[in-house]
């Protein structure tokens, strides 16, 4: 019952189970021929001989057992006429039975058998599709499990044409791949290429892809390729080889990119990444903490990915979003600049610095943070703000150079699901801050220069917590729950032994389940709706705002607590943002060149974050030309108009000028 072998996925050659000529689509997993059968290939050099296990019964009886055909550098595959979508399957080694490493669905979880999946049986409406570009994008991230009480594709579905109204173009998926239990983040997955059952079917993430594209939303998805899960990941049993000890890894050890036998495993994840875009349509990926990804190979894995992902999305355009706690710029840099070519990278400054101007606090690693004018206005300008310098909190230099950077490739935000959970009780910004003051950052964070992005339910101010949350077996549990209280410690406010009691347990359902959101509250907060929602039409709609590009912004200190943006558009139509986290500020006199309009024009408030209609106090007139009011806690808006001097003078340029 031995096939021949399979060489590179290139073809099927003669054997006694024959069924015509395949090409596979990936070098790895089963998958359905289009004249019937299925072909199966792993990579398993720890042993000498491997069986495949094929069933239609979840609990794999009766059984068929079939012995593969060993192919040369570690390959084993097979070729079955009877096998069908919809049978369940495990490779039997020589120390037991696994699921396949490659698998695309895992209907009782890691530990139990491989589904065969038919990715061409699902029918997409989204042909006219064009994929997603890094300009004008706002990313919105969010948890599946949480999403919704639900917590499916199908419940989210349902929420997907409030968040295309509010202004949000792309949908950051938190991470899928299956993991043990019943609910997680999903960052300790150990089943890379199957949807985690948690959420639906495989079919059921398409239609979610399907109607999100259908409704002008793109889609990515966040992926671990730095370590695996410590539970259910039986990829040791096929090959020690995707495993290296050159490295320290935060989270267990090190994934081999560039170690003995390497080759293999950079194609595995390299494929992992093309089999998102190929058979999910996603439109890129979020690459997680990039920073304990290690390669010394003469080409970085990071760079093959994103290479693979282009490819494989062929005229669709993708995104790529790296999270790197090093701030190493080279990520998104061209090919020719000796960078990975990825798109945009997390940029957790910007955070820190708004953190610390909201709340006040800046211990732990917020500690080399201010909250400061000058940060805001330099992060405008620059993105990053360590580019090298020493950084106290981690004792060594940070960062790297930005100059040629362009402001989109910056991701900015003031809640991520890491910020809101690495505090007591997993607050949201809106409960540790002013409401003035928050609807100011809102504003910075809408209206600037960098790519925004929100955090599920951030939008109509979530009472929801967002807790580290992780269903794991007891003596692991334990470990965890061990492990989260003490990362916490670096906080001196919550090491405090009065604070102690209020960790969340991540392992009660509890945590999971009050981190749910409440969608009901998006009416109830309606003024919070709507300010997002006209930032967001003003960042989309406004031409200046629109297009930010390389040196288009400038800023300047107004006083300890205020400071003024100003953004450069084309023949003097200029806009300025000014935010004031202080109490009401008076400008007099006004010696800050950025203040002055262009010649002939004269400035005009074009919102402010003290409407009523956000709950505000009021919009004060900003002033006389003498004397500026800047109101406390507050953002103001300007744009440039002509003068009526100017136009009797014919200096409109043949366009329309608003009414005085």
């Amino acid at each position: 019952m031995q096939v021949s072998g399979l060489d590179r996925a290139a073809g099927v050659k003669k054997g006694n189970r024959r069924t015509g000529m395949y090409r596979r689509k990936f070098p790895i997993g089963a998958e359905v021929m289009p004249a019937g059968g299925g072909h199966f290939r792993v990579w398993a050099p720890n042993s000498e001989r491997v069986f495949l296990e094929l069933s239609r019964q979840q609990r794999m009886a009766p059984l068929q057992e079939i012995e593969m055909e060993r192919e040369g550098r570690g390959y084993f595959s097979v070729e079955l006429k009877e096998a069908r979508a919809g049978m369940f399957y495990k490779f039997k080694l020589g120390s037991g039975s696994f699921p396949d490493p490659a698998s695309r669905f895992q209907p009782q979880g890691p530990h139990g058998p491989s589904q065969i999946v038919d990715p061409d049986s699902f029918r997409w409406t989204d042909g006219g599709w064009k994929g997603v570009r890094r300009e004008r994008q706002v990313i919105y991230e969010m948890h599946i499990g949480t999403f919704t009480r639900e917590g499916t594709w199908g419940a989210a579905i349902e929420k997907l044409p409030e968040l295309a109204e509010l202004g949000i173009t792309v949908l950051e998926v938190m991470p899928v791949a299956d993991f043990p239990g019943a609910y997680g983040w999903g960052y300790d997955g150990v089943c890379l290429f199957a949807p985690t059952r948690l959420y639906g079917t495989a079919d059921d993430f398409r239609r979610f892809v399907d109607k999100a594209h259908g409704l002008g939303l793109g889609v990515l998805l966040d992926v671990v390729y730095n370590h695996l899960g410590p539970d259910g990941n039986y990829l040791k049993e096929f090959a020690e080889h995707y495993f290296t000890d050159r490295y320290k890894n935060e989270w267990g050890q090190a994934l081999n990119f560039d170690d003995g036998d390497s080759g293999p495993v950079r194609e595995f994840f390299a494929t992992n990444a093309a089999y998102w875009v190929d058979e999910f349509h996603l439109d890129g990926l979020r690459l997680d903490a990039t920073q304990q990804i290690f390669d010394a190979s003469p080409e970085h894995i990071l760079k093959d990915i994103g290479r693979k992902v282009r490819q494989t999305a062929g005229k669709r355009r993708t995104y790529i979003v790296s999270e790197n706690e090093r701030q190493e710029a080279r990520l998104v840099r061209s090919f020719e600049e000796g960078g990975y070519g990825l798109d945009a990278l997390w940029n957790d400054d910007f955070h820190h610095s708004a953190r610390v101007a909201a709340t006040g606090h800046n211990e732990a690693y917020y500690s080399d943070y201010r909250g400061a004018p000058q940060e805001f206005i330099s992060a405008a300008k620059r993105g990053y703000l360590y580019q090298g310098q020493w950084y106290s909190w981690q004792k060594k230099n940070r960062g790297s150079a930005t100059a040629g950077l362009h402001p989109n490739q910056f991701v900015n935000f003031i809640e991520n699901h890491d910020q809101v959970a690495n505090s007591l009780h997993g607050k949201r910004l809106h409960e540790l801050t002013s409401p003035g003051r928050l609807r100011a950052l809102i504003a910075l964070l809408l209206l600037g220069p960098g790519t925004p992005m929100l955090f599920q339910g951030q939008e109509f101010a979530s009472s929801a917590p967002f807790s580290y949350f992780a269903d794991h077996n007891p003596e692991l549990a334990k470990l965890v729950a061990a492990g989260r209280k003490e990362f916490l410690r670096q906080f001196r406010t919550i090491a405090c032994p009065d604070a102690d009691p209020f960790v969340s347990d991540p392992g009660s359902e509890k945590t999971f389940l009050n981190s749910k959101l409440d969608w009901a509250e998006r009416k109830k907060h309606a003024s919070v709706v709507a300010l997002h929602r006209d930032l967001l039409r003003l960042r989309r709609e406004d031409p200046v705002l629109a297009e930010p590009y390389p040196g288009g912004v400038d800023g300047a200190v107004l006083s300890a607590h205020a400071f003024v943006l100003r953004f450069f558009g084309t023949k003097g139509s200029d806009r300025l943002l000014l935010i004031n986290l202080g109490r009401d500020l008076r400008l007099t006199p006004i010696p800050e060149p950025l203040l002055a309009a262009p010649d002939g024009q004269v400035w005009e408030v074009g919102w402010s974050s003290e409407s009523p209609c956000y709950s505000g106090c009021g919009n004060p007139p900003l002033g006389e030309d003498d004397v500026w009011l800047l109101p406390g806690e507050g953002a103001v808006f300007l744009a440039s108009r002509k003068t009526a001097a100017m136009r009797k003078q014919g200096w409109n340029d043949g366009k329309p000028c608003p009414a005085d």
